[in-house]
Order: structure tokens, then sequence, then C-alpha cells
């Protein structure tokens, strides 16, 4: 698979992972999807970046762990071939939750990377059914990369 992953770091610190690792997880999310030559950016960030963009595209208030921007939604004017999206993921939030909930901060991390990219792939969680279908493929993905599912 072709697939040309950017990332971007605007925020460091010690459980930030590296590239290597997030390139395997986006991988291992788009597995059986048809995304030869696509190019997507994942950008990692600091909770006043994510704040003015979660504020800005979302009209909420304050970081959040994750936002997608699709190229293919509908109504967004396709910025070229092979553009699949950006993905950008907030480190502070990331490992305030996984602490919060007890949980591995590198599993945390690899479920929002795939969480990202279901959003990209067209998946959302708004309505019930659709968030249960979200969930199951994140889930299977998750689980096979080694983690343990994280909606259990």
């Amino acid at each position: 698979m072709t697939l040309r992953v950017n990332v971007q770091y605007a925020f460091s610190g010690a459980e930030v992972p590296k590239r290597a690792a997030i390139v395997k997880w986006v991988r291992a999310a788009l597995e059986d999807s048809a995304v030869e030559g696509m190019e997507l950016v994942v950008r990692i960030v600091d909770e006043e970046e994510s704040a003015d963009l979660n504020l800005r595209y979302r009209h909420k208030p304050g970081p959040t762990n994750v936002l997608s921007f699709s190229y293919t939604e509908p109504g967004v004017v396709q910025a070229g071939p092979g553009l699949l999206g950006d993905i950008v993921i907030c480190a502070p939030v990331v490992a305030r939750e996984a602490r919060l909930h007890g949980g591995d901060v590198v599993a945390h991390w690899a479920h929002m990377v795939v969480h990202g990219i279901m959003h990209l792939r067209g998946y959302d969680h708004i309505h019930e059914h659709d968030a249960k279908i979200m969930e199951q493929m994140e889930s299977r993905v998750v689980r096979r990369l080694g983690f343990a599912d994280p909606y259990a």
C-alpha cells in the first residue's frame, strides 16, 4: 500500500509516540481501504492549538483529544488527488485521559489515531447506530494491533 503519512510535531514530550508507531497505527486503520497513492497528515499539538481548532471548526470551547479534517466530505472542496485529510491530536489531552481512566498511554494514543482515521473514512458517532459501527471497527483494529478493546 502506497500511503504517505506526514507526521508533524508541534508538541513534544515523553509520552508522545514516535513517527514509526503513528504510521503503523494509521496503516492498520486503513488496511482494508483503497488508499493507493493517498496522503494524510497527523499533527501532534498542544492544548492551545487544539482549542483554537475545536472552536473554529466545531464551535466548541476547549481542547479535545482528536480532530479529523477530511478532504472528501460533502461540501468540502477536494484539495487535490490523493489527499485523504488531516488528523490533529492533542498530546496533553490524550495523556490526561489515559491517566484518568487508568489505561495504557500508548494504547490510548493508538486508539486516538485509529479513531481519527475512522472519521477520515467517513464514520461518525453522532447517532447511536453509527457509533456502534464505528466502535466495532475501532475495536477490531486496536485489538489487531495488540491492545485491549478501548470500549470493553
